[in-house]
């Protein structure tokens, strides 16, 4: 293993971790019996203690057992968005031994089809607003059962919070075969038998975001999870008296771990917002004295981009994790500047089920991957030769440690792609461009294939990225590359202004501010004012949609 990164490692903790052998649904289990009076769960100033959360788990969990034939092993689709049902039923499925299949609440009726069909998922968990789009494959058979479920269900304490309107939408009556309401399946009273799972049992099939093609599922255990979960929490110091801000997708392993499993693990409270809104989530920081945010740096930059955030009494929030993207330098000097708030960065995928290397709390560095966190083997090769590169090279980034996922799901084609032997270990191909620096720390360079090749010179997209964040009108920024009959490719970007500045002829201005801050091959050779960046259901910028619309407005 490269050592180099352990000169800084963080005071007090070890190398290598004893970890817990609990299932994930026992970690509920547990807390419930530290702390039942305590709210687990706030959704909008509605609150669930965690021995309301145990039991209504147990009781779902015997549902699905007795009432809808799940086996050991059996994959359950879970369609939702952000909501005390999502993680009802995640932890419900995992007690009643089940397979965790998480949706992503933005696909359409085909992209659920496909994942129903990948995965064989036979009975789901949907919410009220999503389920027209499952029907079909109730219609063919290719779903059993339905389990439906509305938000308002348990926004059941007045607010004054303004409140999305699916959350406050009427509970619709259930009248379809096979189909049935969330109350009512609570209400039968069924319990659930033991299913003997154990660390090593299959947990959670997660779906990448299909951003270098169609979506994979990725095979977790207890183990492997639990191996994220607890390093985590214990690289950050995560404590019972942490209020988490749970508003990330819980569907991706970010808001997944961050929000859900790691507040349970320890005992904490998640306040859970169903979607983002900023405003919302400034008066729920400030009400229940949040202390930790997961979130995708795009996210925390709106956040902090409302004017209102500088009245408010956000001193309870001492630390911000993300992933996912860099977070932009000038934003992250902001917070600590202007706040004292520390964003700590972290690189995850859905292969190893979030967290795998993490920059220590207290000696981070900005637009930095991290080091590799417990038990974990990162390395550096070179992308053809599979050699090791030098120190300061950059190479594609390989990874081995405890939650490395088993495997593509049915996909031997992928898992000879995605896997290598290197020194008796197994090591995954993570296809993201990395270099180590002179302290151990590792940095993103870039996607393998986002690279853009201009007249033989690389240019890494989020490097111009970076600096584009610097100027004082630009709130988003991505940078593409498209065909060009000259160069081959060159780099254009898509921007995004801050309130109260206005494109006009900025076009060119901005070109020029880059020249005197870039290389002149590395600045865009268009820039493009636009009102939003597409995304993703967990927040990244679409930079493939951004780069397909840029190459369609050049060639008309």
């Amino acid at each position: 293993m490269q050592t180099s990164h352990y000169r800084f490692w963080p005071s007090g903790l070890p190398y290598s971790l004893t970890r817990p052998q609990t299932t994930l649904d026992e970690n509920l289990e547990i807390s419930a019996r530290r702390y039942p009076d305590k709210p687990a769960i706030v959704f909008y100033d509605s609150v669930m203690t965690y021995a309301q959360l145990d039991r209504t788990v147990t009781a779902m969990a015997g549902y699905l057992q007795q009432a809808c034939g799940l086996e050991v092993g059996d994959r359950v689709l879970i369609y939702s968005q952000n909501c005390p049902q999502l993680v009802i039923a995640y932890y419900a499925v995992l007690r009643a031994g089940g397979v965790v299949v998480p949706a992503n609440p933005m696909y359409l009726a085909r992209e659920v089809a496909e994942l129903v069909d990948d995965s064989q998922a036979r009975i789901a968990l949907v919410a009220q607003e999503l389920y027209e789009r499952v029907v079909p494959l109730l219609d063919d058979g290719r779903l059993s059962r339905v389990i439906r479920h509305a938000y308002a269900e348990y926004q059941t304490t007045p607010t004054d919070l303004m409140l999305p309107d699916d959350v406050t939408a009427d509970v619709e009556p259930v009248n379809v075969a096979g189909v049935t309401s969330w109350n009512e399946a609570l209400n039968d009273g069924y319990s659930p038998a033991a299913t003997g799972a154990g660390p090593d049992s299959w947990a959670v099939l997660g779906y990448t975001s299909g951003t270098t093609g169609r979506p994979k599922g990725c095979l977790h255990t207890h183990a492997t999870v639990m191996a994220a979960c607890s390093g985590s929490a214990l690289w950050r110091d995560t404590k019972p008296s942490d209020v988490n801000l749970a508003v990330a997708p819980l569907f991706h392993f970010l808001g997944m771990q961050g929000g859900m499993n790691v507040p349970i693990y320890v005992g904490s409270t998640m306040v859970l917002m169903q979607r983002w809104d900023r405003e919302v989530a400034l008066t729920l920081i400030e009400r229940y004295r949040v202390t930790c945010w997961s979130a995708p740096p795009a996210m925390i930059t709106d956040f902090f981009a409302q004017p209102a955030v500088e009245d408010a009494d956000i001193s309870s929030l001492y630390l911000l994790m993300g992933g996912g993207a860099a977070m932009p330098e000038a934003v992250a000097r902001r917070l600590y500047d202007d706040y004292g708030i520390v964003f700590n960065e972290a690189y995850g995928m859905t292969e190893t089920a979030a967290f795998v290397l993490g920059n220590p709390v207290q000696r981070g560095k900005r637009q930095c991957l991290g080091v590799p966190t417990f038990d974990v083997d990162a390395r550096i090769i070179d992308c053809d030769t599979l050699a090791p590169v030098a120190p300061g090279e950059p190479g594609e980034l390989i990874l081995h440690g405890p939650q490395v996922m088993l495997s593509y799901w049915h996909a031997p084609e992928a898992n000879a792609e995605s896997f290598m032997n290197v020194d008796g270990k197994r090591f995954l191909r993570t296809g993201d461009l990395a270099l180590i620096d002179e302290d151990g720390y590792f940095c993103m360079v870039d996607r393998l294939k986002r690279m853009i090749n201009a007249s033989g010179f690389k240019v890494w997209p989020t490097e111009v990225e970076s600096i584009l964040y610097e100027h004082e009108a630009v709130q988003e920024a991505c940078v593409v590359g498209i065909a060009d009959p000259r160069r081959g490719e060159t780099p254009v970007a898509a921007l995004v202004l801050k309130p109260g500045h206005e494109a006009g002829n900025g076009a060119d201005a901005v070109r020029e501010w880059c020249r005197s801050r870039m290389a002149a091959y590395k600045v865009p050779t268009r820039v493009e004012f636009v009102d939003a960046l597409p995304r993703s259901g967990t927040g990244k910028i679409q930079w493939k949609d951004v780069q397909t619309r840029m190459a369609e407005r050049l060639a008309s």
